[in-house]
């Protein structure tokens, strides 16, 4: 039983009205008796909980409340820097492997190199999500406060979310021919990778798979970690594929794009793996066993990853190459994006026919122009800031509402995204 549920349990031994046939306290520990029970006839499954019928009544005030923006950012970097200090850790420990380490020098130094290159870069946000949530479950101040039994733990189940982020990136850069990712040359662009980096990104999803061996075993959810990493892997490549196929390169089908579908797209492609992993990692560290606490997460985080990702389809268009570490190619590429669904409600005639003979022509700059133009007579960029808006409210309605579990493990994810401009 995590330590939030304990109070839970507490909190209701204390308030509950006494009944005829035992005591508030006789009733709570027949509760988590049963509750004992439940979890032993269903181990395995994340998604199940003994404690489903227990109400929470989580704090809606972070542990505190006194702490100025620059002690925060302060905490927010000592976390950043524990959390990239635990890499060449995991690195090497990846390298030890027995199946790396009996490879030629050769084979070693390559996966030294694609492990270097492809994964500790980037925001770093899914991956410190894990200690994040579980801070606030333990109900410490932040990540740094963490016991180091508890940090380690939420930093290898971090880095290997980034491992996954950073087989999925490989992935998508090859099948949109990208040129940059995280301001530097996509991995299959390097001159002397080229498509190796297919086989690449196979072994950084294996790599995962190595490291929750090693280190949760023995641990009483490891088959729920176990299924959560493979649940998430197939939701997102699930999304993919309906990306892929609704909008392949060359292939322009204006009616595929529709809001429904973008919409399918983006939650599967994108929500899933970047907001409820990192909360569902760190909630099963936190020995949350509620069904309706999962539920809840998934509800709020699968909203959260919607709104992020049409934050991404703007960006691409309209942010700062030097600033989001990408050239963008969402036109180019054919994507079934925000702005495309978004201006094809709106379109005339005269604008249909001008999306519809530019939009999806590769390393175009002068039919991408054209389609950009189109935006601006639209004036897109104001209806994203009413979606943002929107979107910002609606989370936070969803977020304070639930009982189910610490608004805290929801305040810095949305906090991190709102209005963010890479």
């Amino acid at each position: 039983m995590s330590p939030w549920e304990k109070r839970t349990v507490a909190k209701a031994a204390t308030t509950a009205a006494p009944k005829s046939g035992g005591s508030a306290a006789a009733r709570v520990l027949t509760l988590a008796i049963g509750a004992g029970l439940g979890w032993i006839a269903r181990a395995g499954a994340p998604s199940v909980s003994a404690f489903a019928s227990t109400a929470f009544v989580p704090p809606h005030k972070p542990v505190s409340t006194t702490r100025s923006k620059e002690q925060l950012k302060a905490a927010r970097d000592s976390a950043k820097k524990a959390f990239l200090a635990a890499f060449d850790g995991i690195r090497d420990e990846l390298l030890a492997d027995p199946v790396i380490a009996v490879q030629p020098a050769t084979g070693q130094t390559w996966m030294k190199r694609v492990l270097d290159y492809n994964v500790p870069f980037g925001k770093l946000n899914r991956g410190m999500a894990v200690a994040d949530t579980l801070a606030v479950l333990r109900g410490v101040e932040d990540a740094n406060a963490l016991s180091k039994s508890d940090l380690k733990d939420a930093h290898v189940l971090g880095w290997c979310i980034e491992l996954l982020q950073a087989f999925f990136l490989v992935a998508d850069d090859i099948m949109d021919d990208s040129v940059t990712r995280r301001g530097q040359p996509c991995w299959f662009r390097v001159e002397d990778v080229g498509m190796v980096a297919i086989n690449d990104g196979i072994l950084l999803e294996s790599a995962i798979y190595r490291l929750l061996k090693n280190h949760f075993a023995k641990h009483r959810r490891y088959a729920d970690m176990l299924e959560v990493f493979h649940e998430v892997t197939f939701q997102t490549a699930t999304g993919q594929m309906l990306d892929l196929i609704t909008a392949p390169i060359g292939k322009v089908d204006l009616s595929k794009y529709t809001m429904e579908t973008y919409t399918n797209i983006v939650v599967y492609k994108t929500a899933f793996y970047t907001f409820y992993l990192p909360v569902a990692c760190g909630m099963l560290l936190g020995g949350v066993r509620s069904t309706k606490a999962y539920d809840t997460a998934k509800k709020i985080c699968v909203a959260m990853g919607e709104y992020f990702q049409v934050q991404d389809d703007f960006l691409d268009c309209y942010g700062a190459p030097e600033v989001i570490g990408k050239i963008g190619t969402d036109i180019g590429d054919n994507k079934c994006g925000w702005l495309v669904c978004k201006a094809l409600l709106k379109a005339n005639d005269a604008q249909r026919e001008v999306i519809a003979k530019n939009y999806g022509k590769p390393h175009d700059s002068v039919a991408e122009a054209a389609v950009k133009a189109v935006y601006n007579e639209m004036d897109l960029k104001s209806e994203f800031e009413a979606y943002e808006n929107k979107s910002y409210e609606m989370l936070r309605s969803m977020i304070d509402t639930q009982k189910d579990l610490p608004v805290g493990i929801f305040d810095e994810l949305l906090a991190k995204i709102f209005k963010r401009s890479k």
